[in-house]
């Protein structure tokens, strides 16, 4: 079992900027040095299953007065609504992989990322992640080929606007190149848990 108590993750940066790439190779990095040591989060929505979908799997699958139950309760660290559907993060389920020394990574909005940190404190990292230059964001997003020029023109304005927010994360890196982006996750995460704060416990049943 790990000596650390498991971190939240919450990265977030502008469309196209690649954070789902950056976070699948940050996974992958820390499977291959820890087998089983990411855990991962799974929604609780308002919408019904579709085809084969199971509750606790897919989704934890719960009624629009269950969901509201679980707002008052502080049971939902971040949500948001989409086709009259609540969509949000379960905080008991995260709180168990914490405790299990699990890392959890979270590709998120800016105020999922700020929510989780105002929830979960010192066991959360915020991470913004920047374009290299604005002309390769939008050279990133045109390279989907699924979007409109008026999508486009939006998504970048849009992206101007998060950006003035990364100074509201407690670190900023650049992607630039997958692995290199990964690798400063890593190292975050590593800095991040050798802090004083975190094992100040530890040294002291050495006095």
């Amino acid at each position: 079992m790990s000596i650390y108590r498991g971190l939240i993750v919450a990265v977030s940066g502008p469309s196209g900027v690649g954070k789902g790439t950056v976070l699948a190779r940050v996974e992958e990095l820390l499977e291959q040095a820890n087998p089983g040591s990411v855990g991962h989060s799974i929604s609780v929505t308002t919408r019904a299953p579709r085809g084969q979908e199971q509750d606790g799997v897919e989704y934890y699958f719960r009624t629009k007065d269950e969901f509201e139950q679980m707002i008052k309760d502080g049971k939902i660290v971040e949500y948001d609504q989409y086709v009259d559907n609540y969509y949000g993060t379960p905080s008991d389920p995260l709180d168990e992989m914490l405790s299990k020394g699990q890392d959890v990574l979270f590709d998120i909005t800016i105020e999922g990322s700020l929510a989780l940190n105002r929830k979960f404190d010192v066991d959360t990292v915020t991470i913004f992640i920047l374009p290299p230059s604005m002309a390769e964001l939008e050279s990133r997003l045109r390279g989907r080929g699924t979007e409109t020029e008026e999508k486009i023109a939006k998504r970048l304005a849009q992206s101007r606007e998060e950006i003035k927010r990364a100074g509201e994360f407690e670190y900023i890196i650049t992607n630039d190149d997958v692995d290199r982006a990964a690798r400063d996750i890593l190292a975050i995460i590593t800095a991040e848990k050798l802090k004083a704060s975190k094992n100040i416990n530890t040294a002291k049943e050495l006095e």
